[in-house]
């Protein structure tokens, strides 16, 4: 046989290729999480942040980037490791991170995230805060978290330390213009010398964990003691989130009682502080945070307020960080829902594409209803922030519903997650795309700050210390009744289930959701299209659903619903 002939002959490499990729949606990403959420861009207006859209238009682009995206990716992949030393055994107690981290935590902090509310403090301590600030800020934190929710931690605890702060002035006027600088400095420095630092805390112990007032941490001090002072701190933490912040509000025993203390990671002649990190947390989800145990060998800490009153200095903290988690967990179902709408409006299943399928079509909407009312509940309640210190109303809301909605939007996440990520079949359980991050970050913001049952009794001690602030929810309920049959019937209940507070505690759980759910509904009623309210309504308050999702009547209008839900 000639050459030729034999070469005629021989096989390439496209003889032996089986298959084409083809019924595979392209990746969701490049997309404006702002502009393209509808939901989003109508809460923000009607929540009072609208004239922050243009920033938040543009931040959208970058949130909903490729490489955004995929930095989130990459700081999940390359995770933190603990440095206790360096190579000639000197002690470092230092957390190394990949660049992605660092490279997310920049983007946020210059869009303010870690404290754009309070960037009114830059002319004095008096001054008043910007209206719609708080909404804002977390429309921002909402985008961001859909693309890494880890990094968030120590940005919502910056944002969180400001108020806490603010009790002992003297420490506030040293530290907050540096929170408020809009440059990330991961360097392992003093803060004097940085251009930009993070907070972080440490509250729960081995033996107390919820129960601060357990702790057995001490505090004595320095020098004479009392507000502003430095104090010699000795003992442990059990979850210490963020080592690497520049500094932490903790928890300690001084001499007349539990006290708030603010500990630097540098003292002020220059040295590390005596934090000794134990370990790394080895969590389900929220990889990209490192989370730790430490000890304190007579660390320096410096007095927040009086001694004694470190529960209430450092509660205002967690206010803030108990609507964050609420509203980062409503971003991450965003997300987890406009996956799942994408991947079936894209993937052909028996000659038709998955969402015109009625049943997928029904799961779909259903998750869609369920993330348009946790949005709206979120931020609502964070409008309430922006005005409880003009408007005592405001402020009333601002107790009641916080836990409410933390309790409820976070409890409601985990198996959302899951749902979603079987409506992209096999390919949302493997680890190349973002639904299974989301399934495993989701239980932290419902454990963390407060888990459920410490939620709900949350709202039962604000309204036994201020039983008027029900009037005040109530009014706000009203505001909706006579739209819709299933939400005045579940009014009317919630209204009964208040008429026997000697049990109330034993049915706190009911309660508080009935509450978050007539809540989003009010919201849902006044302002989303009816296809979305009416079926909320029905299913959620009238119970005319299933026990899982993909139950929605057969009058739900799924179409338009899962059209408002599609990323455009």
């Amino acid at each position: 046989m000639a050459a030729t002939d034999m070469d005629a002959e021989m096989e390439t490499p496209a003889d032996f290729a089986t298959h084409e990729v083809f019924n595979q949606p392209p990746p969701l990403e490049d997309v404006n999480l702002f502009t393209g959420d509808k939901a989003l861009t109508e809460t923000v207006e009607r929540e009072g942040g609208g004239d922050e859209r243009a920033s938040l238009t543009a931040f959208g682009k970058v949130a909903g980037s490729a490489e955004v995206l995929d930095l989130g990716r990459q700081a999940n992949a390359y995770l933190p490791v603990l440095k206790s030393f360096d190579r000639f055994g000197h002690r470092e107690d230092r957390v190394e991170f990949h660049p992605s981290y660092h490279a997310l935590m920049a983007i946020s902090v210059k869009q303010g995230l870690h404290g754009s509310p309070w960037d009114h403090l830059k002319e004095g301590l008096d001054a008043k805060p910007k209206p719609g600030a708080v909404v804002a800020r977390l429309a921002g934190t909402y985008m961001m978290t859909q693309a890494e929710a880890g990094h968030g931690c120590p940005i919502t605890m910056t944002n969180a330390a400001v108020p806490a702060l603010l009790f002992q002035p003297s420490l506030a006027k040293e530290w907050v213009p540096r929170i408020l600088s809009r440059e990330y400095d991961p360097r392992f420095i003093p803060a004097s010398e940085k251009s930009g630092v993070t907070l972080g805390m440490g509250m729960t112990e081995k033996q107390g964990g919820t129960d601060v007032r357990a702790n057995t941490t001490v505090a004595h001090p320095a020098g004479k003691g009392g507000p502003g002072e430095e104090y010699r701190i000795t003992g442990h933490k059990w979850f210490f989130s963020a080592p690497m912040c520049d500094a932490f509000l903790v928890l300690a025993q001084a001499p007349n009682g539990l006290s708030c203390f603010l500990m630097p990671r540098f003292t002020p002649d220059g040295a590390p502080n005596a934090i000794r990190i134990q370990r790394l947390k080895e969590k389900v989800g929220n990889k990209s945070n490192a989370s730790s145990e430490v000890e304190f060998q007579a660390a320096s800490g410096w007095l927040i307020g009086e001694e004694g009153r470190g529960v209430r200095n450092i509660i205002e903290m967690a206010t803030y960080t108990r609507l964050d988690c609420a509203v980062a967990t409503a971003g991450m179902m965003r997300q987890a829902v406009s996956q799942a709408v994408h991947h079936c409006s894209y993937r052909t299943v028996f000659q038709k594409k998955l969402i015109d399928q009625p049943l997928m079509a029904n799961v779909l909407a259903d998750l869609a209803l369920e993330t348009e009312a946790a949005t709206a509940l979120s931020f609502r309640v964070a409008r309430s922030f922006d005005r409880a210190h003009e408007d005592e109303a405001e402020a009333a809301f601002r107790r009641i519903m916080t836990p409410v909605a933390k309790y409820w939007v976070c409890k409601r996440a985990p198996n959302l997650a899951y749902e979603a990520m079987e409506c992209l079949g096999g390919n949302g359980y493997v680890e190349e795309g973002i639904a299974g991050r989301i399934y495993r970050e989701m239980p932290v913001n419902a454990i963390w700050e407060g888990s459920g049952n410490v939620m709900c009794l949350d709202v039962l001690r604000a309204l036994m210390r201020e039983p008027q602030a029900l009037d005040v929810v109530f009014a706000e309920f009203e505001k909706a009744k006579g739209a819709n049959v299933a939400y005045d019937g579940a009014l009317d209940a919630l209204k009964e289930a208040f008429t026997d507070m000697g049990s109330l505690e034993a049915r706190s759980r009911q309660v508080v959701e009935q509450m978050a759910k007539v809540a989003a509904g009010a919201v849902l009623l006044q302002h989303a299209p009816s296809a979305v309210s009416d079926a909320y309504c029905q299913t959620r308050l009238g119970r005319d659903w299933g026990d899982v999702y993909g139950t929605l009547p057969a009058g739900a209008d799924v179409r338009a619903i899962n059209e408002r839900a599609r990323v455009a």
